[in-house]
């Protein structure tokens, strides 16, 4: 595996593979690599390299995605989102939409979990709320868009709220409309800045469980992009095992509703340097 294939899909995608991984880079690109007629790994990093062509890229992202996401994943922080942090940018706005956006949303238990939180307080009906969905993998984003799941997705989520907004087929379920229409699916790279800044002025976005694939200064890129484009106050949810401590000045670590999220923007209260707890109605 050519180092310098390491380092353009690190620049494109801003996932890092170190050289104990390299057999596994090059089980998941062989493929793609046979079916361009390619002669060797670095003649397929010249053709991306160099060839016009993005929709490999495409390819590139499909082969490399981790698609392990299930419903209800992490619950706590996202029903803090809606609990806590909600109904204050809800009256903050005063009638103007909410734009929460789910990134990766791989193929879109995330976004469905946020919906049916929402859901079942009531949010659609209060105010104009508007969810995405994006992934880097376009075979991602079409299994979030056709709505389909196995039981292993439903792992996590009670068996009444499956039943409430799933219907079982023979060989799993399918997202009832009422909840698929919640949510907006399209294919977006955190390494695009054009394509980032497409939602990264959504007051709220979910991006957990993505940094632990990416360097640090792939990281520190993508936050990088989020604060220059979301609003003030704003809030970054990340994944449990996830830390942008020393990684961003623009967000701070605060613990809201019994969970922990960053937050752009000034302090409603007096906090502790870098951490704040804010309880919400419950």
């Amino acid at each position: 595996m050519p180092v310098v294939l390491r380092d353009l899909i690190h620049e494109q995608l801003g996932l890092v593979y170190e050289a104990h991984q390299f057999d596994q880079l090059a089980d998941r690109l062989a493929p793609l690599i046979l079916d361009r007629g390619a002669s060797s790994f670095l003649d397929y990093y010249y053709l991306l390299k160099y060839s016009p062509d993005a929709g490999e890229w495409l390819k590139v992202m499909d082969a490399l995605a981790v698609q392990e996401t299930y419903f209800w994943r992490e619950i706590d922080q996202l029903r803090a989102v809606v609990k806590c942090v909600v109904p204050d940018l809800v009256a903050a706005l005063r009638g103007r939409p909410l734009k929460i956006w789910s990134i990766p949303c791989a193929t879109g238990e995330e976004p469905l979990t946020l919906a049916m939180l929402l859901m079942e307080e009531g949010w659609f009906d209060r105010a104009p709320i508007q969810l995405f969905g994006s992934d880097a993998s376009p075979r991602a984003i079409a299994k979030a868009q056709r709505g389909w799941y196995s039981a292993r997705a439903f792992r996590n989520l009670p068996t009444a709220l499956r039943d409430r907004y799933f219907v079982a087929h023979d060989e799993g379920w399918s997202v009832m409309q009422d909840l698929r229409r919640r949510v907006t699916y399209d294919i977006v790279n955190l390494m695009d800045d054009r394509q980032v800044a497409r939602h990264a002025a959504a007051p709220i976005i979910v991006c957990r469980n993505v940094f632990i694939y990416f360097s640090d200064s792939s990281i520190k890129r993508a936050l990088s992009t989020f604060g220059r484009f979301m609003p003030s106050p704003a809030y970054l949810c990340v994944g449990a095992s996830e830390s942008l401590l020393r990684r961003t000045t623009t967000f701070d670590l605060q613990e809201i509703g019994g969970s922990f999220m960053y937050r752009k923007g000034p302090n409603v209260a007096q906090p502790s340097p870098g951490e704040a707890n804010i309880e919400c109605a419950s």
